[in-house]
């Protein structure tokens, strides 16, 4: 049975976020993906498509998220299901960021929208 301790988890740091795995294929052998998103006041992710279904749940602060041009306002307690090949972006609120519990396939790529793709590190 797999565990996964809280000093195990992986960190992988990005330009708009921290994202910490918490399980996937290569933590924990599971073929989901589970993370969290620390995205900090005053940054903004770029806009991307992701080639599998995300569930994203907000457990603090609040972010608008454009998900193919429809702006959406998330707060903690809020899930959102951005679906497969997408266009999104996310700009976590300006004066508390947000901090996000995410799930989605281990096999997710991301990229720019009509370019190429790679995969999702914290998914791996």
């Amino acid at each position: 049975m797999p565990v996964i301790r809280a000093t195990d988890a992986r960190r992988t740091e990005t330009p708009a976020a921290v994202m910490t795995t918490l399980v996937s294929p290569s933590q924990g052998e599971s073929a989901q993906a589970l993370w969290r998103v620390e995205a900090a006041p005053g940054t903004a992710g770029p806009v991307h498509v992701i080639t599998r279904d995300q569930v994203w749940t907000f457990l603090t602060g609040a972010a608008v998220v454009d998900i193919a041009g429809e702006k959406v306002e998330l707060a903690a307690g809020d899930t959102l299901v951005i679906p497969a090949d997408v266009p999104r972006q996310m700009t976590p609120d300006a004066d508390t960021g947000f901090t996000a519990i995410c799930m989605g396939s281990a096999e997710s790529r991301a990229g720019a929208p009509g370019g190429d793709t790679i995969p999702l590190p914290w998914a791996q």
